[in-house]
Order: structure tokens, then C-alpha cells, then sequence
């Protein structure tokens, strides 16, 4: 996976394919306030974006502790203790109204193969980062194009985010390719800005815009489907 994904934190990645596009339901009013008391299901063909469950957490262990997964992110935590532990952190955070945490769950599977994240980065969210970590048997699938897509749609209709921030390490082509497809912009080069494996890696600055993100849509048409929540 790509991105940095700070378990306790911030953010993580992973994946890239051609989506076909889904039609979209517009959230109720409602929506932008609740999210803080529930977080709503989100979904397009093929892929379900919910809460993260402590379920979730053997398989979250499994597939995001590989060597393939965190080449390129901050250490995740390295029990089945911690993973729970960072599920109930999330849990917190988004009911602060700080954060939110989607699980990537394929159609067919009842655990989550990754996460998504969103972090605000100003008191009021209007600057978010995000990231995203997924499985390395899901890489290519087409589930982080369109993970990617529902996620960046909910920042800006449900948060109120107006500008989106990610961080690939430079070496990380895939993770830097993904971001580029979805039409994120590179802002800079953060030189010697992330440290893992006792070196200092210099880091590409993407971000997508609320305004530029909806000229797009117009474009090519809206793509997010969304649901109802669970518990």
C-alpha cells in the first residue's frame, strides 16, 4: 500500500483501477450533522464503505502488516490488541468530529480488506488529509478508484471539506499514479519529510479541490451511491 497510515493518527492507502460509474443519490440535509453520531454506509458496484467493526480486526492484521503494504506507510500496529484498540480510537475521533474511518469492504466479504481515512487538519475541517490502505491481493482491483471516489464526494457534501490533502513518498509510483488518475493535483515535493526504515523520504503534496472535484463531475457524471448506516 501507499500513503502514509498513521494507525493512531492520520492516514493510508493502497490500489488503482477504471470505475464505471454509479448513480447518485444527493444525502439528505441531515446527512453533513450526523455523520459525527453515525457513519452512513457508502457504496458503488462491487464495494461497500461502512464503520470499521472490532471484526474487522484479524483481517485488518492480516492484510495491512505485509511487507508489500507497509513499504511505504507508518508501522501499523502489530497485534490483534492494537488493531482493536485502533478501531475503538476511531470510533472516538469521529464521534469528536475530527476524523472518520471507512472499512473497504468487497461485495462477498464480511470484513474489511483496507480502510479509508479522513483527518481535519483546521478546527472547523475545511482542510482535511486523507489516506488509504487495502490489501495487496485487492491492488488493481478497481476498489481504491472507486473507495476513492465515495470517500472524496463525502468529504466535501457530508464534512464540508473544501480542500483535500494527501502524502505519497516519491518512490511510491503506484500510490502517486492512483492519486494522479483520480484527478488530485501535485502541489510539491515535502523533501525528507516522512522517516521509515531509518531514512528520510522525500513525499509528493496531492490535493483535490471542492471546486475543481465538482467541474469534473460535471464531466463525467456523479458516481456515489448512498446508503444507510449500521451499527
Amino acid at each position: 500500500m501507499d500513503l502514509e497510515l498513521t494507525l493512531q493518527t492520520t492516514t493510508a492507502m493502497k490500489s488503482t483501477t477504471h470505475v464505471q460509474p454509479a448513480v447518485m443519490q444527493q444525502p439528505s440535509p441531515a446527512t453533513a450533522s450526523d455523520w459525527r453520531e453515525q457513519l452512513p454506509v457508502l457504496t458503488a458496484s462491487g464495494i461497500t464503505l461502512r464503520e470499521l467493526r472490532t471484526s474487522d480486526a484479524p483481517a485488518l492484521m492480516a492484510l495491512l502488516t505485509t511487507e508489500e503494504v507497509t513499504r511505504f506507510i507508518s508501522p501499523p500496529p502489530t497485534t490483534l490488541e492494537g488493531f482493536e484498540r485502533f478501531i475503538a480510537w476511531t470510533v472516538r475521533e469521529r464521534q469528536a468530529g475530527r476524523y472518520v474511518c471507512f472499512a473497504v469492504v468487497p461485495d462477498g466479504y464480511e470484513t474489511a480488506v483496507g480502510l479509508f481515512q479522513v483527518r481535519q487538519l483546521d478546527p472547523t475541517f475545511g482542510t482535511a488529509e486523507w489516506g488509504f490502505a487495502i490489501g495487496s491481493a485487492f491492488w488493481g482491483s478497481g476498489l481504491f478508484t472507486k473507495g476513492a471516489e465515495l470517500v472524496v464526494d463525502f468529504s466535501f457534501e457530508a464534512i464540508g471539506v473544501h480542500r483535500l490533502e494527501a502524502r505519497a513518498a516519491i518512490e511510491n509510483v503506484r500510490g502517486n499514479g492512483a492519486l494522479r488518475k483520480i484527478g488530485a493535483v501535485q502541489e510539491g515535493t515535502l523533501r525528507k519529510s516522512f522517516l521509515r526504515g531509518g531514512k528520510y523520504l522525500d513525499q509528493a503534496l496531492w490535493t483535490i479541490l471542492e471546486d475543481d472535484w465538482y467541474r469534473s463531475k460535471a464531466v463525467w457524471g456523479a458516481k456515489a451511491v448512498w446508503g444507510g448506516t449500521v451499527n
